[in-house]
């Protein structure tokens, strides 16, 4: 499966990267939004793991521009977090179709057995 990671934090993204390279997945990652962004709009990954919180260009910016120019790609995303969503936030993912969410720390080994069962279209 050919995934991509983004997030702020490089070392949670190597350990993505490791584990899930021992499980013979092709992994890309970048702690840059707007690097995330150009990689999605030009590849085609099956999965897209995306921190929400991140600093200039946030998670919810990549969702909202991802929406406008890639929005078949919306359901391929899931999010990982470390902040609890409020509300309005909630609303906002639903809305876009987003139903996965997990909260940093989050278990590599809980992350597999989604990927596994996370239909992919």
């Amino acid at each position: 499966m050919r995934i991509i990671h983004i997030d702020d934090h490089h070392e949670i993204s190597a350990i993505f990267s490791d584990i899930l390279a021992l499980k013979n997945h092709d992994f890309e990652s970048t702690t840059d939004g707007k690097v995330g962004m150009e990689l999605v709009l030009k590849n085609n990954y099956e999965l897209i793991l995306l921190d929400l919180y991140m600093p200039r260009y946030t998670g919810f910016d990549f969702l909202a521009e991802l929406k406008i120019k890639k929005p078949s790609e919306i359901r391929k995303v899931i999010i990982i977090s470390s902040y609890q969503l409020d509300e309005s936030q909630t609303l906002f993912l639903m809305k876009l179709g987003i139903d996965s969410v997990h909260r940093k720390p989050i278990s590599v080994q809980r992350l597999l057995t989604h990927i596994i069962t996370k239909p992919v279209h």
